[in-house]
């Protein structure tokens, strides 16, 4: 029987550079397990073709493609304005904000506050901060994984 393969859906919108930060971080620890596949999901084609030239394993834009993809997800990583209607000036839709924190996968999110919402928290630091830790939760759900299969 083989190993079921991980999905970790990254989101992002405009330019795509906090996606583009998360996979060239991932790619330098994660991706070396083969059983993980990265899958950029942008809200627009300029924020997908960044992620994809980051090294994301397969990539879709649009509505539709992240609607359906985050169904099949297991991790969800991006910028806390993907849970927001609304956000990344009007690109991340009501159905796209629904469907990602409907998702029965995990997520992982970035607290940048940049969509009208302020994380209440002592602790503030740089978004590269923010993405490390992001890149090592990462690996302790990646490796919970690998323990399951």
């Amino acid at each position: 029987m083989s190993k079921k393969e991980m999905l970790i859906s990254i989101i992002d919108g405009q330019g795509g550079g906090i996606g583009k930060c998360l996979i060239a971080k991932l790619r330098e620890s994660v991706l070396k397990k083969s059983n993980v596949k990265i899958c950029a999901l942008g809200t627009n084609s300029v924020a997908t073709n960044c992620m994809m030239k980051a090294g994301a394993d397969v990539g879709a834009t649009g509505q539709n493609a992240i609607v359906q993809t985050v169904k099949q997800s297991d991790l969800i990583l991006g910028p806390l304005a993907i849970i927001a209607a609304n956000s990344m000036m009007g690109e991340l839709t009501p159905a796209m904000a629904f469907a990602i924190s409907s998702s029965s996968a995990q997520k992982i999110l970035i607290p940048l506050n940049r969509c009208k919402i302020t994380i209440a928290s002592e602790v503030i630091s740089t978004t590269n901060s923010y993405i490390d830790s992001c890149v090592g939760l990462v690996m302790q759900y990646v490796d919970e994984f690998a323990m399951e299969q």
